[in-house]
């Protein structure tokens, strides 16, 4: 079994966050979201990932090499311009060699890869797609099945009232390789709009796999700051403890720590500092004297200067909150971004990188 995780995009509703790091790579608990989502496939019996790129691909080639480190292979094809879900794989046709996944790489959820396979298996059909359902799907891709989970209709993003279904999309595919033959090559192809469609329209059978897993599209700032707090609290299950967690715990003073908190490595905090509850801070980070920094994810290298505080706030590797800054709820602040001694950022602001 192969996996085709798709990593080509911009980040765009990430920015500023993903000027300078692609959206796989955005650190989820400290640790690079396309990693967290490899190690799943690894322990789904999965060792052979193709990796379709195009926006800064280099920092995704350079971190996970040839997969080896984590018992993979892996294999990237960079896109010069982008083909969408199904152009990439279209793209990649000629390294398949049977059934595939194919994962979006901004979803976080605890679906069970094994499952779904042995459901796919059992059903039988060209096609097997995860779906969840939600309370409001007028921003999601209904689909429409069957009481054997054959789906016979999709309708995307319809108004509330006149949704068939509260069934979505979630974003992990299991497909026969004889899917892509359906695809044409050589412009962008959306495989929710353009190639399902067709598909069901031609009679062949693609089937439903719903569940009621932990799904996020970790695509907006909030989602982003939401998932972690789910992580906190087990939701989405990662292995936390209660508590301080992370290499780094041990080695800030307790009496800065309002748990849950995560704590990577080489970290400095001011013992009458507070962090915490649902704080993330990366690998290098420094927190000065009586500093605040709640509900808040730090990335590598950030500081935060005596007296500042931060609360629901996303800051990039890099950035420096000067003395007595408050940084409202919501904001989020780029890499290497440089906050003024006293100054006050607004709510849901984008500070973008400081050149």
């Amino acid at each position: 079994m192969q996996a085709v995780v798709l990593v080509g995009g911009e980040g765009t509703r990430l920015r500023p966050l993903t000027l300078e790091t692609p959206k796989p790579m955005v650190p989820v608990m400290n640790v690079p979201f396309l990693e967290r989502t490899l190690v799943r496939l690894k322990e789904a019996g999965i060792d052979d990932v193709i990796l379709p790129a195009g926006y800064l691909p280099e920092a995704i080639t350079s971190w996970f090499g040839d997969g080896s480190r984590l018992g993979l292979k892996i294999r990237y094809v960079i896109e010069e311009t982008p083909l969408g879900t199904a152009g990439a794989l279209k793209n990649i046709q000629q390294y398949i060699t049977g059934p595939f996944f194919v994962l979006n790489g901004d979803v976080l959820t605890s679906l069970d890869l094994r499952a779904m396979r042995a459901n796919h298996e059992a059903k039988g059909g060209l096609a097997s797609l995860h779906l969840i359902r939600v309370e409001d799907p007028s921003a999601f891709g209904c689909v429409v099945h069957d009481a054997s989970g054959r789906i016979t209709a999709f309708v995307e993003k319809p108004k509330r009232e006149d949704a068939p279904t509260d069934e979505v999309n979630a974003g992990t595919y299991l497909l026969e390789a004889e899917v892509l033959d359906a695809i044409p090559a050589g412009r962008p192809v959306s495989i929710e709009r353009e190639t399902f469609p067709q598909l069901i329209a031609a009679g062949k059978a693609l089937y439903a796999y719903t569940t009621a897993d932990y799904w996020v599209d970790l695509g907006r700032p909030e989602a982003y700051l939401a998932a972690h707090r789910d992580i906190f609290i087990g939701t989405m299950p990662l292995g936390l403890q209660p508590g301080a967690n992370g290499p780094g715990a041990k080695g800030v003073p307790s009496s800065a720590i309002i748990p849950p908190v995560f704590v990577g490595r080489n970290v400095r905090v001011a013992p009458d500092a507070k962090i915490g509850p649902y704080t993330v801070l990366g690998d290098g980070c420094e927190v000065g004297s009586g500093a605040v920094v709640a509900d808040s994810l730090l990335w590598d290298g950030v500081v935060v200067e005596a007296g500042a505080s931060l609360d629901w706030a996303i800051v990039a590797s890099r950035a420096r909150i000067g003395a007595g800054a408050v940084v409202g709820r919501g904001s989020v602040i780029g890499h290497g971004a440089i906050i003024a001694p006293n100054a006050a950022v607004g709510e849901d602001a984008r500070i973008p990188t400081t050149r």
